[in-house]
């Protein structure tokens, strides 16, 4: 295995001197270092030994061969696996003092930018504590007994890494740091350039520096001899990549400002709040224009939006730069760079910035579960093999994806992965991740084609991918461990057991699942008629669960937002939405119908589905446009033709304009969703301990059900509504109306009184026997009757008292004990 200064550089057979190039002056000086992995698990066929002939930029040679470093066969690598100490190392002095210029990035061909980095040493105390003993799961949950020797063997897994983590390379912080030693590193001696190509005979890194001269001593895109043949790549490290204008490659950028010009942090980081209420957001799609956005006006105007609706915490994606635009950020390929479309790293953290003086945390969609395919852009065939980052074969190939999957058994993707985790936390300070595609991670079928029934062997068997899950512990180990106020997020549809239990206690250690099914089940409903709509089935989805594991509920996916699929109100309202939306003309029952359930599914999922909820950029309101990524023309390998939309932007971004206009009915959607957040700031209902379902009524077509000391009752037939239904609570006294769905400015009709006292009744003498409702009952002050909530001495539904309410159809109401409603709701 090599390193090399430079760009695109995995080994240095073959260095060849040449004068300094144009562009540089000064006194900077680089280096080129050739050595070999400090752990080698994926031992190359040959180790490149670098020469100690020493290169000087600017003098002239006629026999490049008099340069050139020598190959060795490496010794044979013993199973217990043969730890190579030190470096070899080829150094090119400049004696002409050769200098980048600093007015600005470097283009490097191919991707490349001149980037400063700084090594950081570790702040204060923070510290990964050792393994535990991996026990505390089987207290937890018993029935994993049942499979105790998988997973005693992958826990065993995970504390042989760290053994050998912390004998070779210093430890998880240390190994977790490559980003100080690859790719370009700046010193007080210069510029190094080191890169990992283990399949490479020789490398220069070429740029704008010298005219992308290939024979030049110092490279911006590493230009390689492999055995697929010659390749120039983008240097795997890379913190900046962009794509010129009218060219189809990216280029690597050496991104190094001025100090007196880089950003400096001015806002400390929040505290992870108890509630995450998420937004999750695209920037390059964020603008009400047809254009990608950039990172500053998403500071400037998105970022204040999202706070003004209640949420706490921003999720963005399509941050890792991604040639092909239209993968929604998926397909990465580069991935220490973030996305150059939407401004330069400095603009990001800006953003981030801005963010945390709003008091709100900063996820990352991260991408760790597989790259881009792309070998011009990415790390695929990188040094010529496709065995590099990535399981060679079928194996290392997502068919469904299109793209390549990591060997997470590999020392150095390792190293690259839990390196790429913190770059992101520690220069960009990000909050924590949602980390993509875990699903596909842990399984060697990835999911595809596979019914998780819930039975404990499909999680633990031989179709687990250990490595796989041993890479999402020790990643999930250096997130909490540095970062402890962090959050961990996975995107998993199997419902792995124990994947939201700390490391230590056996588990794989995210803090939360996203809760895949529940946005699953509302299109399996959608597609029925309100009539074969099951409450048992709704309220099962939203609790079914696993103990002490938090989840982050919520209704619909980003992905049902693309072109071909369909949102929540498309389903619900479909092309209605178009000429039916505004208040100055007749509504229609479909409209109608629409937006009463389109607020009653997002609050029944918040209020039952989970401990964390998230929504996508503008479903709070319904937002009536797909997203349709600009493309072309294109005609597919079996000969169909698919039509383009002539690379427009028209449907590639946010109406945010349509959720704010007081004279279209989607802004009662919007401001419901804002009550809906703002109710849970002040209650916490989603983290409370005590949740309890009274009622799911298929008759009635009611749930009922209390999450802290709120009572949600839920009305979700079409055309009954209920006078003097009785609920009950837990807790007696007097209750007032929190929320209400049906409120006119919701888009509601006004059909329960706010304005009303509520008085509590406790179960003595009848005030008024001419009412049958109120027979049981004796008022303690009674003023209008009603409006009043009427609570009960006595069991019902299971709870120890209860009360009657007016529950009209398609209405969603919220209850809350009287003395807790003090404080008016800040919206």
């Amino acid at each position: 295995m090599v390193y090399a200064s430079g760009i695109r550089l995995p080994c240095v057979p073959h260095l060849y001197k040449s004068s300094a190039p144009s562009g540089f002056n000064g006194d900077r000086r680089r280096k080129i270092f050739a050595g070999k992995s400090s752990k080698e698990f994926d031992a190359s066929p040959l180790i490149i030994t670098a020469s100690e002939k020493v290169l000087v930029p600017g003098s002239q040679s006629d026999d490049p061969s008099a340069v050139t470093d020598q190959l060795e066969t490496p010794e044979t690598v013993s199973e217990d696996i043969e730890v190579r100490n030190g470096i070899e190392s080829l150094q090119m002095e400049d004696n002409e003092n050769v200098e980048i210029e600093d007015h600005g990035p470097v283009t490097l061909q191919g991707k490349v930018s001149s980037e400063k980095s700084e090594v950081k040493s570790e702040v204060g105390p923070r510290s990964i504590p050792p393994p535990g003993a991996g026990q505390k799961i089987y207290e937890i949950d018993p029935n994993l007994l049942g499979h105790r020797q998988h997973l005693d063997y992958r826990y065993g897994r995970y504390k042989q890494m760290c053994e050998d983590i912390d004998k070779y390379e210093g430890g998880l912080a240390a190994f977790s740091r490559g980003y100080e030693k690859f790719g370009f590193i700046r010193s007080d001696t210069g510029i190094t350039y080191r890169e990992w190509a283990p399949g490479a005979k020789s490398a220069s890194l070429i740029g704008d520096f010298n005219n992308w001269n290939p024979n030049a001593d110092i490279m911006t895109r590493i230009h390689m001899d492999t055995p697929s043949g010659i390749k120039d790549s983008i240097p795997a490290w890379i913190k900046f990549s962009v794509q010129a204008p009218g060219e189809i490659p990216y280029n690597g950028i050496y991104y190094d400002p001025p100090e007196e010009e880089k950003y400096v942090f001015q806002h400390p980081q929040p505290k992870k709040p108890k509630s995450l209420r998420i937004y999750e957001a695209h920037v390059g799609m964020s603008s009400t224009e047809p254009i990608i956005n950039t990172y500053a006006n998403f500071r400037d105007d998105v970022l204040p939006r999202i706070k003004r609706l209640g949420y706490n915490a921003v999720q963005i994606m399509a941050v890792q730069e991604h040639s092909y635009y239209a993968s929604f950020g998926y397909h990465v390929t580069n991935f220490f760079a973030p996305s150059s479309r939407c401004g330069t790293p400095d603009d990001l953290k800006s953003l981030i910035d801005k963010a945390h003086e709003l008091g709100l945390l900063v996820l990352m969609d991260i991408v760790h579960s597989h790259a881009s395919n792309n070998v011009l852009d990415g790390l695929n065939m990188f040094d010529g093999t496709d065995g590099h980052y990535f399981h060679s074969g079928s194996r290392g190939y997502h068919w469904m994806w299109d793209s390549r999957l990591f060997n997470y058994g590999s020392w150095e993707v390792l190293r690259f992965l839990l390196s790429n985790a913190r770059w992101w936390l520690e220069e960009y300070k990000f909050d924590g991740f949602r980390f993509d595609g875990v699903t596909s991670m842990m399984y060697t079928h990835h999911g595809l084609q596979v019914a998780f029934t819930g039975n404990y062997s499909e999680y633990f068997g031989f179709a687990t991918d250990v490595d796989a899950v041993v890479y999402l512990m020790l990643v999930n180990d250096m997130i909490h461990g540095l970062y402890p106020e962090a959050v961990s997020i996975g995107e998993d549809v199997s419902g792995m057991p124990t994947f939201c239990i700390p490391v230590q206690d056996g588990g794989v250690g995210f803090d939360y699942r996203l809760q895949m099914a529940i946005a699953d089940k509302w299109i399996q409903l959608l597609k029925k008629r309100d009539e074969d709509w099951k409450m048992g089935e709704i309220v099962h989805t939203m609790t079914n669960r696993r103990w002490l594991e938090k989840c982050v509920a919520y209704a619909e996916s980003h992905d049902q937002a693309l072109v071909g699929d369909k949102t929540i109100a498309f389903w619900l309202m479909d092309k209605d939405m178009y000429d039916f939306m505004a208040l100055d003309r007749p509504s229609t029952p479909l409209i109608d119908r629409g937006i009463a359930l389109h607020k009653m599914i997002r609050l029944i999922t918040m209020g039952l589905g989970g401990e964390a909820y998230l929504n996508f950029m503008g479903n709070e309101f319904g937002h009536p446009e797909w997203i349709d990524f600009p493309r072309v023309d294109q005609r597919l390998p079996n000969g169909q033709f698919v039509p383009g939309n002539n690379f427009s932007y028209d449907k590639c971004r946010r109406r945010f304009d349509l959720g704010d206009a007081d004279y279209l009915r989607y802004r009662g959607m919007q401001e419901f969703d804002r009550a809906m957040q703002h109710l849970e700031e002040k209650y916490g209902f989603m983290t409370s301990e005590h949740q309890y379902v009274s009622r799911k009524d298929e008759g009635d077509r009611v749930i009922v059900f209390e999450r802290g000391n709120l009572v949600f009752v839920f009305n979700f037939h079409w055309n009954s509504s209920y006078s003097d239904y009785r609920v009950g609570c837990l807790k007696p006294g007097k209750y007032k109306i929190v929320l209400d769905s049906d409120d006119p400015l919701f888009g509601g009709y006004k059909r329960l009184d706010h304005n009303a006292e509520y008085f509590s009744l406790v179960r003595k003498s009848p005030v008024d026997n001419s009412s049958p409702a109120l027979a049981p009952y004796f008022m303690v002050n009674y003023r209008v009757l009603n409006a009043m909530v009427l609570v009960q001495e006595g069991w019902y539904d299971d709870q120890p008292h209860s009360f009657l309410v007016y529950a009209p159809s398609r209405t969603a109401v919220v209850y809350a004990l009287a003395d807790e409603e003090e404080q008016p709701l800040n919206v």
